[in-house]
């Protein structure tokens, strides 16, 4: 019987998608009859029927914070270890149950733009703006267990996460499992490219986490998308990836996982899966999801990864069957839908003559700038009469004769800057520029040439992988790290180049990999500019002219007189993975990690306490003890005479001077330079609590315009929602918020939950709610209720002037029918919007916080 059962599931999990793989893991490894019963991995594991239909829980390896929403759950920590103590518990207890790291990277603010000071600058003022905070971090890193603080300084959260959190697979004292994480950041997906289970999360599901709960989500369809074919040899990644993402956002996969596979897979570097994982939110996927293969355990050696450690990842990943074997004759999972895209269907294009959006494929660039020539003036056309066309200007420069035409090109820019900025590209640029050099092509003297790359680390990389010297024997040699062609920074024209061009009205063109391109931008005489990528720059340097079709047309005569085409020079991925492996990635994740050890000079010397208790300093404007445990012992059970606020939520984004939060800040002697963002500020629950309700674009029936007001009954003022609400705690009555469809929609921040909540709001009563915000409302300890179908305000004669009353019985039940009766006569039912056990447990609790705090 064993061996049956041994087999059976052997067979089940063969069908089952990667990534449902990993949820089934998870449950079984965490299952403990409480937060994850077996049930619920027996639901995940009959995925192919129960997909859409249950809820299943997750119980991540690791947490990845950000410092805007990384402070507030740290100060809900501190907070909870006062409670402990004041309840005669022991502090020390309080602490995350889940690895958590936290990278300072959102609190930049930019004061200085001009380059070379913009950066120590920014830095340094940042250090002096955010010195309570970064001490208060500092003492979280020393003071609390699972916890690591990634300093301001290093890089992006889901950018470090990638290239030096992830573990891939834990091994934690001989013990082996799937890394797996949620962060706070959207593009926590991008892990995804390392096989990585993780995506993003509300603040209130993260703190529930770290507090060793689970996220609870509904068990996802899995649409499967399989790469064929393989790409074009001029196709870059990135062409790769915008086509990716097209397609998906085509195939609606919204609030669905997505797994790829098939045979083009293998062909995609560890750089390009990350690229096409980062991009969820571009299509709406919780996550996009890349098994771990022979190509991934190759990134890992050139990342760092000893080889025992590899052998062991790849043993331990195939014998619990997470390792996707990349051979056409293994088995691929059942998906609930496929989506085929053929590589080879992807073509690369250009962008120009006038505007960005116009897209133009390179088989079709010849033929698309005669048309150009051809058109009216437009955004497209320079009617140019057709008699003229053929014109040809002599000119002389440097001792010799050149001949200048239409679609002849004058400056060619390689600039590192947005999606350019992936090392691929720019190696590719460099690998063609050395192929051409080696075949003796050469660039024009008259066209200028640029490389302008994006960071010293481009720089770096070009010259680590030996590329650099041909890219300036052809005349792309570094001009500097900042804005240059496509701002129209660009060295002039030589005279008689320029008066050729002018003289003859000659259609000149401009060639780079930057953002700009709009007429005369690059040069005044320069009049069609193409967007292309780096690798194209240069072979477009080299012709001369964008009136060239690179499959029948040679770029140039090389050695011996023989005709070099395009295809001779450009690389092959293959070539370009291996310089990336080999020379870009080793030195890229050397130099990461040797800073990581080092350190930060400023975050090094910050002084900060490390008592057991936060010392909160009653002055702060930064850092405050919230009073979500003021009533640490209060199991809520009865809800009556509530009357309304308002329905809009989250305080985000500068704080305007009318408002409450500037009153507060004011009141302490800031002035409103000084008053920073809601972000910064979300260690002060002061501030926050007033940034509630106050965004101006809030429109609350009572008003009947745009305001961040409310009308406080019985008095009839006209106040701040905060002023309203703190008029209402002092009374003693408690507030619900009358709502409308998708309550919450939108970023689900966690405190769109906590503002309400230290508002004084017991309930929310509305149409229908975002799923994640429903779930962040019991997770704060507010009561989610739903209108029955057919009803809502209008139909139920609801102004939100009366009174409501509303009984929880004592025993209450998952999705269960409630009474409410106004202070009119009237009385109507409504649903209890709870959908397991679990999430009853924590709203009679007061919310998760409270939950555990109380298990402290």
């Amino acid at each position: 019987k064993v061996l049956h059962l041994s087999q059976l599931l052997s067979f089940t999990l063969d069908t089952l998608p990667y990534s449902i793989r990993a949820l089934f893991e998870s449950s079984i490894r965490n299952c403990d009859g409480f937060l994850v019963k077996e049930t619920d991995a027996m639901n995940i594991l009959d995925w192919k029927t129960k997909q859409n239909k249950v809820e299943v829980p997750f119980c991540p390896a690791r947490v990845v914070l950000q410092d805007f929403t990384g402070i507030p759950a740290m100060v809900d920590f501190a907070a909870m270890r006062e409670a402990v103590r004041n309840a005669g518990g022991d502090p020390l207890k309080v602490n995350p149950a889940c690895p958590t790291d936290l990278t300072v990277d959102h609190s930049l603010q930019i004061d200085f733009s001009k380059w070379p000071e913009t950066v120590l600058k920014n830095q340094e003022l940042e250090f002096g703006r955010n010195r309570e905070r970064l001490q208060f971090f500092k003492w979280s890193s020393k003071v609390f267990k699972n916890v690591s603080i990634i300093p301001p300084e290093t890089g992006m959260a889901h950018q470090v996460n990638l290239e030096y959190l992830s573990r891939v697979v834990f091994e934690v004292k001989d013990f082996l499992y799937p890394d797996s994480v949620v962060g706070t950041d959207s593009h926590t997906t991008m892990v995804n490219g390392l096989g990585i289970l993780g995506w993003g999360v509300g603040g209130i599901e993260t703190e529930a986490v770290m507090l060793g709960m689970p996220v609870t989500l509904t068990l996802p369809e899995v649409v499967g998308c399989e790469l064929t074919g393989t790409a074009g040899p001029l196709a870059t990644p990135i062409d790769i990836v915008l086509s990716i993402t097209k397609h998906l956002r085509q195939a609606d996969v919204a609030g669905k996982f997505v797994e790829f596979f098939g045979s083009g897979v293998s062909q995609l570097s560890v750089a390009d899966r990350t690229t096409i994982a980062n991009m969820c939110p571009e299509y709406g996927a919780i996550l996009s999801f890349f098994p771990v293969d022979n190509v991934t355990l190759k990134h890992l050696k050139h990342t760092g990864f000893d080889k025992a450690k590899l052998e062991v990842m790849e043993a331990y990943l195939k014998a619990v069957k997470l390792f996707r074997n990349g051979e056409s004759s293994s088995r691929e999972p059942e998906y609930s839908q496929v989506v085929q895209i053929s590589l080879s269907s992807i073509i690369p294009y250009v962008s120009g003559p006038k505007r960005s959006q116009d897209r133009v494929a390179i088989t079709n660039m010849k033929s698309d700038f005669q048309t150009c020539l051809n058109e009216k003036s437009g955004v497209k056309g320079f009617q140019i009469a057709l008699e003229k066309q053929n014109d040809i200007v002599p000119v002389q420069y440097e001792g010799n004769e050149y001949k200048l035409s239409h679609g002849c090109i004058v400056i060619a820019a390689v600039i590192s800057c947005t999606n350019n900025c992936n090392p691929s590209v720019m190696l590719a640029a460099g690998l063609l520029a050395k192929k051409a050099v080696e075949a003796g092509l050469v660039v024009k003297p008259y066209i200028r040439t640029s490389l302008s790359p994006g960071s010293g680390m481009v720089t770096h990389y070009l010259s680590s992988s030996g590329v650099l010297p041909y890219l300036s024997k052809l005349g792309f040699e570094v001009v500097g790290y900042g804005c240059s062609t496509c701002v129209g920074n660009t060295a002039p024209l030589p005279e008689a180049i320029r008066n050729a061009i002018k003289q003859g009205e000659i259609i000149a063109c401009g060639v780079l990999s930057g953002t700009k391109n709009f007429e005369g931008r690059l040069c005044d005489c320069v009049r069609a500019n193409y967007l292309a990528s780096p690798p194209l720059v240069v072979a477009y340097a080299i012709a001369g002219t964008v009136k060239i079709d690179f499959e029948t047309e040679p770029l140039g005569t090389g050695l011996n007189g023989k005709s070099i085409y395009l295809r001779d020079i450009w690389p092959t991925r293959s070539e370009l993975h291996t310089v990336e492996e080999e020379c870009v990635i080793s030195s890229m994740f050397k130099e990461l990690k040797e800073k990581m050890e080092k350190g930060n000079k400023r975050w090094n010397l910050l002084e900060a306490p490390e008592s057991t208790l936060f010392p909160w300093d009653l002055k702060s404007t930064y850092i405050r003890c919230p009073s979500f445990f003021d009533k640490l012992v209060t199991i809520f059970h009865v809800c009556k005479d509530l009357g309304r606020t308002t329905d809009h939520i989250s305080p985000a984004g500068s704080i305007a001077r009318s408002s409450a939060a500037a009153k507060y800040l004011t009141s302490k002697g800031l002035t409103p330079r000084e008053f920073n963002s809601y972000g910064a500020r979300r260690g002060n629950d002061a501030v926050m609590t007033r940034g509630t309700f106050a965004n101006i674009k809030l429109l609350n029936k009572f008003i009947g315009k745009p305001a961040p007001k409310t009308i406080h009954f019985p008095s009839g003022q006209t106040l701040d929602v905060f002023e309203a609400a703190e008029l209402y705690q002092k009374e003693g009555i408690p507030v619900i918020i009358l709502a409308g469809k998708n309550y919450g929609l939108g970023s689900s921040r966690d405190w769109a939950a906590k503002g309400p909540f230290l508002l004084g709001v017991k309930a929310v009563l509305a149409e229908s709610y975002e799923k994640v915000h429903r779930s962040q409302l019991i997770g704060i300890g507010i009561a989610p209720l739903q209108f029955l179908p057919g009803e809502n305000p209008s139909t139920l004669g609801l102004t939100g002037r009366e009174q409501f009353s509303v009984l929880f019985p004592p025993e209450l039940s998952p999705g269960m029918t409630l009474d409410i009766k106004t202070s009119t006569g009237r009385v109507f039912s409504v649903t209890a919007l709870f959908e397991n056990e679990m999430e009853l447990t924590l709203y009679k609790y007061g919310g998760s916080l409270n939950f555990v705090a109380r298990r402290f």
